[in-house]
């Protein structure tokens, strides 16, 4: 069967075609970026608690040694990117813009950089307990651009069973090909972590779904199945936000995610193509993650492309690499669409960073100004979730972020900015919505400490 046949007809209902910008990067092979002289690798880069650190300062460390510990269950350890030496443990500013413990490491220059530690495992021998406790060890973590520890999602939630796994290959986001690149340089490395995800899930199957616009991945991971019947490739239509947890499923599988709801409470465990990929290389090695293929491109970036960067590369030295413009105006990490643009160059990259987003003056001196709704209704038609972004929005400007949970399902919107994309009022929708949701956590945190207080005094 050639790939082109297992195109599936069916689509994203809403969403929309916006310019992709991958051709500046999507056929560029991924190649490695030297290291930086100093790499800061923070303790949270994940969702969940941070590592805690396993080492002191002037401490010599060799390049995939332990660094940090896990935290907790919800979280993972930290490897050193290099073989150097520890110069400090200390804050380090982070793309949130505040500051985050990090580990500072300075590379010796005349080290191979050969990753001496691991050793092999019989993954096939163990429990789906051991293959959980393993993916823990790898510190690998969603690199989507959610940062979820992937340990806990191969944890089957109690009283839920998985019968397939999703493997999310569509990398519907402008300007970024990082998936794309993974799934034609390492499909037999993604196939070994899907077949790892479903051993310790216990799942039946797995589908691998890829955009129509990377037919040569399609190909690659066809091949790489080699006529497997429980793992199938599926391309589908080419649309924003397409490669959405919720949206992607229902696509593939025609099941709905409940609201508020995980994908396991409809029988499925859905991951990335690059963390399954670093699953597939990794845990066979008993090795930790410490590097990732990030795209860097925009107008402002001369060498755009995909770059196997090391954790902890500062941001700067990242686009010095990539010979950036002089007329930088925003550096956006991840996507234009749901990427968050940083304050500062010194900022380290992180598991988290799928592509660095260089625009000039030119792409970002546009409509500045806010104009009243004129209830065109384009947000409404562009949602995927079947939301009301308009009132939402305006709930929003009164501040009346406890309705906009409790009455317009606020929680449901996954910041995919389709709304403020289409707005001809230029009103930052996606912005309101997370302040909106920012707002509601603080209130509802505040309510749960003064509830514990009230109990402790009757107490």
């Amino acid at each position: 069967m050639a790939p082109t046949e297992i195109l599936t007809r069916k689509h994203l209902g809403h969403g929309l075609h916006i310019p992709e910008h991958k051709e500046e990067t999507n056929r560029l092979p991924i190649r490695r970026m030297p290291f930086a002289p100093l790499l800061v690798v923070p303790l949270s880069q994940h969702a969940g608690a941070p590592a805690i650190p396993i080492v002191r300062e002037g401490q010599e460390v060799g390049r995939g040694e332990p660094i940090a510990k896990a935290g907790g269950f919800v979280s993972v350890p930290m490897h050193s990117p290099v073989t150097g030496r520890i110069t400090k443990i200390a804050l380090a500013p982070s793309a949130r813009g505040d500051l985050s413990l990090a580990i500072y490491i300075a590379p010796y220059q005349s080290a191979s950089q050969e990753i001496l530690y691991g050793a092999p495992q019989d993954i096939e021998r163990m429990t789906p307990a051991e293959i959980v406790q393993a993916v823990q060890d790898t510190g690998v973590v969603g690199l989507g651009g959610a940062a979820f520890p992937t340990h806990v999602k191969l944890k089957v939630p109690e009283g839920k069973q998985v019968d397939t796994v999703v493997v999310n290959g569509c990398e519907c986001e402008p300007y970024l090909t990082t998936d794309h690149r993974v799934m034609v340089e390492q499909p037999g490395e993604v196939v070994h972590g899907a077949r790892v995800a479903m051993r310790a899930l216990g799942a039946a199957k797995a589908v691998i779904g890829v955009e129509d616009n990377k037919l040569d991945a399609v190909g690659a991971l066809w091949n790489a199945i080699a006529g497997a019947t429980d793992i199938s490739v599926q391309a589908v239509p080419a649309k924003y936000p397409q490669g959405a947890e919720k949206m992607l499923v229902k696509v593939l599988l025609g099941r709905e995610i409940p609201s508020r709801g995980l994908p396991a409470d409809v029988g499925l465990a859905v991951f990335n193509v690059a963390t399954l990929a670093q699953i597939g290389e990794l845990l066979p090695r008993h090795q930790g993650l410490i590097e990732r293929v990030v795209t860097i491109t925009g107008p402002g970036v001369r060498k755009p492309g995909n770059y196997l960067v090391a954790l902890g590369t500062p941001l700067r030295w990242a686009l010095a690499q990539a010979e950036c413009t002089e007329h930088i105006s925003s550096v956006i990490l991840g996507g234009p669409m749901m990427g968050a643009s940083v304050g500062s160059l010194d900022v380290p990259i992180t598991k988290g960073v799928t592509g660095i987003l260089v625009l000039t003056n030119k792409e970002v001196n546009g409509h500045s100004r806010i104009y009243p709704c004129i209830h065109c209704a384009a947000c409404v038609d562009a949602c995927p979730m079947l939301l009301n972004p308009s009132r939402l929005g305006m709930l929003a400007r009164k501040e009346r972020y406890e309705e906009m949970e409790t009455d317009y399902h606020l929680m449901d919107c996954f910041e995919c900015a389709c709304c403020s994309y289409v707005c001809p009022s230029h009103i930052p929708l996606v912005q309101y919505f997370r302040i909106a949701k920012q707002m509601n956590r603080e209130n509802q945190a505040r309510e749960r400490q003064a509830q514990g207080t009230r109990e402790k005094a009757k107490a």
